[in-house]
């Protein structure tokens, strides 16, 4: 049986979605391996905006994405 390096990652193993939720003090970025929005769908109120992210953009930062993709604007009442 062939021995992979740890290094390389699977495309399935890395994060497929990269979202912006509410956060304390405004748009928070993450990556998300799957869009599982919970049990009740108590994650749905709390996502702004997600994309399914290009299996060559899977390996870049947060803060890569987020300067990528920029948050969404978000009305404070």
């Amino acid at each position: 049986m062939a021995r992979r390096r740890t290094s390389e990652a699977d495309a399935d193993d890395l994060p497929r979605f990269f979202v912006w939720v509410r956060g304390l003090e405004g748009p928070e970025p993450q990556k998300w391996s799957t869009m599982d929005f919970g049990i009740g769908d108590w994650k749905r109120p709390q996502v702004l905006a997600y994309l399914e992210l290009p299996e060559d953009e899977r390996r870049l930062s947060l803060s890569m994405l987020a300067r990528r993709y920029p948050p969404p604007r978000v009305d404070v009442l």
